[in-house]
């Protein structure tokens, strides 16, 4: 899976749990922004590691702070 599938996958789970449009989140978008509270990021990460079969670290998961960030992380797991 290369970065951009990566991307989609993060941005359609950050659209579905925020109730967004895809189209509005980019690998800059910060969960502050977005108005993600910690348990919003949890379901979005948990989401995420049932879709792609990973496992998120805790320390991983504090610092995500971007889209992007949260790509590199799932990006190092696969």
């Amino acid at each position: 899976m290369d970065r951009d599938q990566v991307l989609q996958k993060v941005a359609s789970a950050i659209a579905e749990v925020m109730d967004l449009d895809v189209d509005a989140i980019d690998e800059d978008t910060t969960f502050k922004s977005i108005e993600a509270d910690s348990l919003d990021r949890i379901e979005i990460i948990t989401d995420l590691e049932d879709q792609l079969e990973i496992v998120v670290d805790d320390d991983d998961l504090d610092e995500i702070e971007t889209v992007g960030d949260a790509v590199d992380a799932i990006m190092r797991m696969l």
